[in-house]
């Protein structure tokens, strides 16, 4: 998430890849706010503790220190919200999946936990696919009875004017150890029927927003269309089986989709 700025001119050939794993631990800090008692990030996945709107949240903003991932990467982050915090974590850039030097694949792993009374907003920027990458991501979220989650993902498939490159993505979301949500997606060279009409079709822009809160157990999510013109994106907001709402989205660019994702979930 987010280590997608340029790379140094130290930063030297990368054959074998890089392993980076980032750490992020937001407990209540007694005073009606939230304390981060571990921050710590390795390679190019920087972390640094930012402003939040929001008095009781601690915020950390994922900064790149140098380009990932490319191919033979494997970068992880884990990131805990203990009973009772609020924890926002962001990006400072998108992540550009680039290819290596012997065609690799690169993987980034996510793990997210969220305790009781926890609150965790999780909003990377979008994950773009430049063309001759191929990158596995997952993303798994383990919610205990009570926990809150705001969760976004976006995916660009190529960079402007170049074709895409290959990616998979998994989202698994547990609450309780029951699952939620297990769906994985697949883009790019060797995908089966990725770019058809019943997927993507022309546009090469797919997310989702996924908000997990208590207060769908009593007021749950209708299904709604917001959006139906292809030349802005289609997206289609959705109850799941338990509390909580996913609002999903496909687009020909970037921008019309963050616009899509943006739309209300609140219950």
């Amino acid at each position: 998430m987010g280590p997608g700025a340029a790379r140094g001119l130290g930063d030297g050939p990368r054959v074998s890849g890089v392993h980076a794993t980032a750490r992020i631990t937001a407990v209540p800090d007694g005073r009606g706010g939230t304390a981060l008692p571990e921050l710590a990030g390795e390679g190019p996945l920087a972390l640094r503790r930012t402003r939040c709107a929001d008095e009781r949240a601690a915020r950390v903003t994922v900064v790149g220190a140098m380009t990932a991932p490319l191919g033979g990467d494997r970068l992880a982050v884990h990131v805990t919200a203990a009973p009772g915090a609020v924890l926002h974590v962001d990006a400072a850039a998108a992540t550009v999946a680039l290819p290596g030097r012997g065609g690799e694949q690169a993987r980034y792993d996510v793990r997210l936990t969220v305790g009781e009374e926890a609150e965790l907003h999780w909003l990377p920027q979008p994950l773009i696919a430049a063309e001759g990458s191929d990158l596995r991501m997952t993303t798994t979220a383990d919610l205990a009875p009570g926990a809150r989650l705001v969760l976004r993902e976006e995916q660009i498939l190529g960079r402007a004017g170049e074709r895409p490159g290959r990616l998979t993505t998994r989202l698994t979301v547990r609450i309780g150890g029951r699952p939620l949500l297990d769906q994985e997606l697949s883009f790019g060279p060797g995908a089966a029927g990725w770019a058809g009409p019943a997927v993507l079709h022309t546009h090469r822009a797919a997310g989702q927003l996924l908000v997990v809160d208590p207060a769908f157990e009593e007021k749950p999510v209708e299904t709604r269309v917001p959006v139906r013109e292809a030349e802005q994106g289609e997206s289609v907001l959705t109850p799941l089986a338990g509390p909580a709402a996913l609002l999903t989205a496909v687009a020909p660019d970037g921008l019309c989709l963050r616009r899509l994702l943006s739309a209300s979930v609140a219950p």
